[in-house]
């Protein structure tokens, strides 16, 4: 009768080495894995956060951009009250620009009234809402009423200066001045999201004006009209 072979197999010893090999494999890829999902989460909540911001900040630009010099029939003054960016609509920067929808069904041109604004019980961080009001009816009598939209929740302050060439001004009109602003900077200071965050960085947009205004008045040469 022929001996059988030797069977061969793992110890004890060598089980528990592979299974501490397995558990602390396991245990580092359960660890990348949960710091992964932490990062993706808190980029996920701050991508959150920014792109109401980005989309108001490049409404505000796309309307400056496409600002309307005043004095023609279907535009009306450029002009902000003392306290501009503050509470209220009677506060609010006043301008006309051509960046309004154009479609089969719309009775308007692009051409629409833009209001900047802040409006709104103050929060407990102190930030209010920022609405963008728009009128696209400008035949006369302007007695159409504004549409609102809410771009911006959480605003402290909202604020326009306007470039004339030598300094920045706080206030503009036309209805006053002759000429338009060569520039405008927005300043937009947001209120952090809760009284244990700093607040954020204050956001800053300038916006070059490449429109200029003209008058009726007919240029006269030697004298002669």
């Amino acid at each position: 009768m022929r001996p059988s072979p030797p069977t061969t197999a793992f110890t004890l010893l060598e089980l528990l080495i592979a299974v501490s090999i397995f558990a602390v494999v396991l245990g580092a890829i359960t660890t990348v894995f949960y710091s992964a999902m932490r990062l993706r989460n808190k980029t996920a909540a701050r991508f959150d956060e920014l792109l109401p911001i980005h989309h108001a900040v490049t409404l505000i630009q796309r309307d400056l951009t496409g600002l309307v010099a005043p004095g023609g029939t279907f535009s009306s003054s450029f002009k902000t009250a003392a306290l501009s960016g503050g509470q209220g609509e009677q506060n609010a920067t006043v301008f006309c620009t051509a960046t309004a929808p154009v479609d089969d069904t719309s009775p308007f041109s692009e051409l629409q009234k833009i209001s900047y604004y802040l409006d709104g019980n103050a929060g407990p961080t102190g930030g209010r809402d920022l609405l963008r009001a728009v009128t696209r009816n400008l035949l006369p009598p302007t007695t159409a009423t504004s549409e609102k939209q809410l771009l911006l929740g959480n605003v402290r302050t909202l604020a326009f200066t306007y470039y004339n060439g030598s300094t920045w001004a706080d206030t503009w009109d036309t209805t006053t001045q002759t000429n338009l602003p060569l520039a405008i900077k927005l300043q937009l200071n947001l209120a952090p999201p809760d009284a244990t965050r700093p607040a954020p960085p204050t956001l800053e947009l300038v916006v070059p004006l490449l429109v200029t205004a003209r008058t009726n008045q007919t240029a006269t040469a030697g004298g002669q009209p």
